[in-house]
């Protein structure tokens, strides 16, 4: 049994995709702010804290909002307990670090760097770990990062409001689809948060489209509602909305059976 993107990566795609950027329609917002070059913190940290910062800003709690952050440190605890017997301070370490952070300074986001340095121990498993205390990003990266959150919070006020923040899919894994998490709901959308410097891939297309069959299979009604499947990015302010009445029936299917494991 998989996660979404790990199921993501096992599988080839037609050319294009099964759901092809080019259904995608684009809105690029011209804030006037040029992002710094260089950033000394890998990509997918800097994904991470715009995405849960973001969430923190618009009133979830932040205990909620770092939430995969704390379990992950209390996954990195466990297994320090049950290899050496030693009790571990990784969740104290997080909690520490959660409690200062209340905003966008430099403190608030450069703690939001380090405490998501756990989330790997929940998602990808213990050995994908490296220290937190050598997450330092700089005043530049720390720049960015600001930048992207007052984008964010600008796409908010604009295509809101917000319906549900972080969503499962209970009733909708399969055998081979195990786990999966989405990002946001609006009345009628599905959104995901990318920070990428590229265009979008078709690997970011098919899990919003797998995203969107498994809550249509899962428990929950407010999925049987939703008719746009939605990417922002950030960092190139960039809003790709598709029509979902507009994908080919049959590619919904193959995903459903093929890739997602439905009888």
């Amino acid at each position: 049994m998989y996660s979404v993107t790990k199921r993501i990566s096992m599988v080839k795609q037609p050319y294009g995709g099964y759901l092809n950027k080019k259904q995608f329609d684009v809105n690029t917002i011209d804030d006037g702010e040029i992002l710094n070059e260089v950033e000394n913190i890998h990509a997918s940290l800097i994904g991470l804290v715009v995405d849960y910062l973001t969430r923190f800003m618009m009133g979830t709690p932040v205990k909620e909002a770092f939430g995969i952050s704390l379990q992950g440190a209390l996954y990195l605890d466990l297994f320090f307990y049950n290899t050496s017997g030693k009790k571990g301070v990784a969740l104290r370490n997080a909690k520490k670090l959660l409690a200062d952070i209340n905003g966008l300074d430099y403190k608030s986001v450069s703690n939001a760097c380090k405490l998501v340095g756990y989330d790997v121990c929940f998602r990808a498993g213990i050995k994908g770990y490296k220290p937190v205390e050598g997450i330092n990003p700089d005043s530049d990266t720390i720049e960015n990062i600001v930048i992207m959150l007052k984008r964010s919070l600008a796409f908010w006020r604009e295509y809101g409001p917000i319906t549900k923040v972080g969503f499962t899919f209970e009733g909708g894994y399969t055998d081979i689809v195990s786990s999966g998490d989405g990002d946001y709901l609006t009345n009628d959308t599905l959104w995901d948060f990318k920070v990428s410097k590229g265009e979008l891939r078709s690997k970011d297309t098919l899990q919003l489209l797998m995203y969107y069959i498994m809550g249509y299979h899962s428990i929950h009604p407010k999925f049987k509602k939703i008719e746009k499947l939605g990417i922002f990015n950030p960092r190139k302010n960039k809003v790709y909305i598709a029509n979902i009445s507009l994908i080919n029936p049959e590619t919904i299917e193959k995903v459903s059976k093929d890739i997602i494991g439905y009888k």
